[in-house]
């Protein structure tokens, strides 16, 4: 009698529930691979990483609270052994190399069909590196050499801390430093040291400076209000206003 293959434990991480919900019904379709779990942010996903310690974890970047980037780093730091698949929608040289400095095995375009995610997972498995086409050939042209866990040789004044990059994150997205001592379970006196630190690393010496340091290399996608891929923007209150009175 033939022995089953062992599953393929997957843990799904994207803030969009359509997205999470098409990729499970996708994933559910593969007698080999089972998603154990779902998380909305990058904060879930560590802790549900911790809990289950799934295979793959295929997870987004652009996430609120914590973003893909820093729970890619904390999860690793508790489990090198863990696989992180990268959903991107970016091809720029400084996402290439953030994504790789995470110690990511692997990038799957989000535009990718149900077969590439299929074949990511596996290949991840295996222990090889999986890349979207569009960031194999930019990576091609850089040699390749940050491939895998290796990371990517970054700047020291540039390097922030984990709670940092949450700080960061959490002021990019507007929240004032109460707010952020409240998420954070920290005193505010804290924050805004770790505020303090963040300016001094990056060079950046204000709030609009770092919310469009944190828009630029992918922390968040839209720094005043949620956006919803695939549709238009609503129109201002403002421009609302004035057009009732035109």
């Amino acid at each position: 009698m033939k022995t089953p293959e062992k599953l393929i434990t997957v843990l799904l991480v994207d803030d969009h529930t359509v997205v999470r919900e098409g990729f499970r019904m996708v994933l559910a379709l593969e007698k080999d691979i089972q998603v154990l779990a779902e998380a909305r942010s990058g904060r879930e996903a560590v802790k549900l990483a911790r809990e289950l310690k799934p295979d793959v974890i295929v997870m987004d970047i652009a996430m609120p609270l914590m973003n893909g980037f820093e729970a890619a780093r904390q999860i690793l730091s508790e489990n090198p052994a863990a696989r992180i698949l990268v959903l991107s929608a970016h091809t720029d040289d400084e996402y290439i190399d953030r994504i790789m400095a995470t110690g990511a095995v692997g990038d799957v375009g989000k535009q990718s069909s149900s077969e590439t995610l299929s074949k990511a997972v596996r290949e991840v498995m295996t222990g090889h590196v999986y890349l979207d086409a569009a960031l194999a050939g930019r990576l091609g042209a850089k040699n390749r050499k940050f491939l895998g866990r290796t990371g990517v040789s970054m700047k020291k004044n540039r390097v922030l801390s984990s709670r940092e990059a949450e700080v960061l994150q959490l002021v990019a997205e507007g929240k004032a430093n109460k707010e952020t001592a409240d998420e954070l379970g920290i005193s505010i006196k804290t924050v805004e040291k770790h505020r303090q630190h963040v300016m001094e690393k990056l060079d950046i010496h204000d709030t609009a400076g770092l919310t469009r340091h944190a828009i630029s290399t992918g922390i968040i996608e839209n720094s005043t209000q949620p956006t919803v891929r695939g549709s238009a923007k609503a129109p201002s209150r403002r421009k609302e206003k004035a057009s009732s009175r035109a």
